[in-house]
């Protein structure tokens, strides 16, 4: 049996991802009554750009073209999907994109940035989850196992120390000089 390194079983699962979605993109909308902004966001979170498109059927297939020639778009945050977001929602969904609803920023805080509807639409695609089958999510796994692990040592070791309080004095002396 092979057992891989960490830095090549990372590399596979690097490559597996890249081999099942080679540029995979997340969509993010803006929602108004005659406007919608959309804002593609790549594979890391990266904005690739954003665009303005009219709220009609035409728009939204508008929309989706644009936002596919930078990948394949398998998620889309929107807003207000039972308003002015609803027919760009139904359309997406139509075309085999995960639609997720996405509350509208704190108003508190477009107000100190100023109201960008480019900046609302990238925060849409920023509140989209995750896949969770990706190299950070491996990581976090690893990260997860590790600090267990360090837990259950400490534990072990302070039951060990809390046993020697009440040993013997010739195991407790014996035992003393010794590390963790």
């Amino acid at each position: 049996m092979t057992t891989l390194s960490m830095p090549t079983a990372f590399r596979a699962v690097q490559d597996a991802e890249a081999a099942a979605a080679p540029c995979s993109v997340v969509l993010g909308a803006d929602t108004h009554k005659d406007v919608h902004v959309g804002a593609v966001l790549d594979h890391v979170g990266g904005l690739l750009d954003t665009g303005e498109f009219p709220a009609t059927a035409a728009g939204y297939r508008k929309l989706l073209d644009w936002a596919c020639t930078f990948g394949t778009v398998l998620r889309a945050g929107v807003e207000c999907t039972g308003s002015y977001g609803a027919g760009l929602a139904r359309y997406l969904a139509s075309q085999r994109v995960s639609v997720v609803e996405v509350d509208q920023p704190d108003r508190s805080a477009r107000r100190r940035r100023g109201k960008i509807d480019a900046v609302d639409a990238q925060s849409a695609a920023q509140a989209v989850p995750k896949s969770g089958d990706g190299q950070v999510e491996v990581l976090c796994m690893l990260r997860l196992a590790k600090n267990s692990a360090v837990k259950a040592r400490t534990q072990a070791l302070n039951q060990l120390k809390a046993v020697l309080v009440n040993a013997p004095s010739a195991l407790r002396e014996t035992l003393e000089p010794l590390s963790a």
